[in-house]
């Protein structure tokens, strides 16, 4: 890690100017949300804006960071403290808090425990469903897999018995339902369990479904068009739901001289792909809160409960480099099981690469992630909207000339578009080439201010680059750099 090359704050690193023995709290928060976390350094003797400061006397601050964490953190958090001399001789202090296994990492001060837990780039107290998760988390559990004081018996599984009889063609007994961690060896179900059965106990894990009058939820004397609320079986749960968006979204064509080219709305294997996130990961501890599809004219809202695992914000990440993680590993491996998810984890690459491929794409119409503290959200724009209100006759054309035919008359048009696009794509990635360049370390919001891109589409291309082997990502996403190749 370069020292002079880090900018602001991050996820993974917290900088403070010098080391406030009198406020411990300042930067022991930080302690206790990075050992909660992923880990993290805390550089001291940097200020917030990048500026070197040094500090005075390290070594003596090292004792008392050592000695303020035995003391102030518990239980203590796996950590090491090395030191740093710049080129013109100023000494910082860098504490390297390692991601803990005993989870929670409480604060202690005057007789009170905190947990904190890090949210972008800031560390902030842990809430009461975040607590419980740092528990599970430390016992090596995770909600799905707790008991419950439902009997088994009393559930019936035909929906999951179907999907799995339907996908592998084989039958699934009491036992398998027990190896697959639905029931306990006590005849209870886990919550998984109950989550899978055909009549859910779970009152929360519902999905509330809207096709909205407009562009908003205020349409005006006619709000909504279609609504619906869905329990049971997170099966029954997809399937309606995925039922609900189909018949919500239309699908415009145009005959060729021997067939005829479909243009939806949407594109299936993206609303697919995200309502499964939406159920399979979404933070069942927050009670209350449930799944919402919301159709508008010109989107598709997909949310759902819960935050990144990490605590990093999605809209800040580069898509293709997010690692897979699961809240809820049963819920994961069955979806896995019954053909509905991979293990890898690539489902919000998978949402993205669909909309690419629709052959009236443009970057104006990627997908967005958005996630903040405690929910998710999935926008999904209508691929439609916009050229059918401007020029129904232009969609048609768009449709037609981007659909791959091996007739004369179309090979031209097909040339001339794909030439446009290719300069297009090529004008930006050689802009963002020439920045990286320049500044390694430059963020997303730079390069989208700079290129005049969205900042989804400095990710495509970010991603497009990385994909051709143009670029490399040096280190993690946080205090690393790109290489342009």
């Amino acid at each position: 890690m370069e020292i002079e090359d880090i900018i602001g704050e991050a996820t993974d690193y917290d900088k403070k100017v010098a080391l406030e023995i009198k406020k411990p709290k300042s930067w022991c928060k930080s302690v206790s949300a990075f050992a909660n976390g992923v880990g993290g350094w805390l550089i001291f003797g940097m200020s917030n804006d990048g500026e070197i400061v040094g500090l005075d006397d390290a070594e003596n601050d090292a004792e008392i960071i050592s000695e303020q964490i035995k003391t102030r953190l518990d239980p203590i958090p796996e950590f090491y403290l090395r030191f740093y001399r710049t080129k013109d001789g100023k000494k910082l202090l860098l504490l390297n808090v390692m991601a803990g296994g005993e989870t929670p990492y409480y604060y202690s001060a005057d007789g009170v425990l905190e947990a904190y837990v890090r949210l972008g780039n800031e560390s902030v107290k842990a809430e009461a469903t975040e607590l419980n998760r740092l528990v599970l988390r430390g016992r090596n559990s995770s909600y799905d897999m707790l008991s419950t004081n439902y009997v088994a018996a009393d559930y019936a599984f035909s929906k999951l018995r179907e999907r799995y009889k339907a996908w592998t063609g084989e039958s699934l007994d009491e036992k398998g339902l027990i190896s697959f961690g639905l029931i306990d060896n006590k005849g209870m179900l886990t919550n998984a369990g109950a989550l899978m059965a055909d009549d859910s106990p779970i009152i929360w894990s519902r999905i509330f479904c809207t096709r909205w009058n407009g562009l908003d939820k205020g349409g005006g004397v006619l709000d909504a068009i279609d609504d619906a609320e869905y329990s049971g079986s997170l099966i029954s749960l997809l399937n309606e739901g995925i039922a609900f968006i189909k018949r919500n979204m239309k699908t415009m064509w145009k005959k060729t001289s021997d067939s005829r080219i479909e243009m939806p709305e949407y594109c299936e294997r993206s609303f697919f792909e995200a309502l499964v996130n939406a159920l399979v990961h979404r933070d069942y501890l927050i009670n209350g809160s449930e799944v919402h599809i919301d159709i508008f004219d010109d989107r598709m809202v997909i949310y759902s409960p819960g935050g990144m695992m990490d605590g990093t914000l999605v809209q800040d990440r580069v898509i293709d480099l997010i690692p897979s993680t699961r809240r809820n590993p049963i819920l994961a491996d069955i979806f896995q099981r019954l053909g509905y998810m991979e293990r890898k984890g690539s489902g919000l690459t998978k949402i993205i690469n669909a909309y690419r491929n629709a052959n009236n794409y443009d970057e104006s119409k990627m997908p967005q992630f958005i996630s903040s503290r405690a929910e998710f959200t999935v926008i999904l724009k209508n691929l439609n909207y916009k050229q059918a209100q401007d020029n129904p006759s232009r969609v048609m054309e768009n449709i037609e000339n981007s659909y791959k035919t091996s007739q004369k008359t179309d090979q031209k048009t097909d040339q001339k578009t794909s030439q446009k696009r290719r300069k297009e794509t090529k004008g930006s990635t050689n802009k963002i080439c020439g920045y990286l360049r320049k500044n390694p370390q430059i963020s997303i919001k730079e390069l989208a201010e700079m290129t005049g891109l969205s900042i989804s589409g400095v990710k495509y291309h970010l991603a497009k680059l990385k994909n051709e082997n143009k670029i490399e990502r040096i280190g993690p996403d946080r205090g690393g750099y790109w290489q342009v190749k």
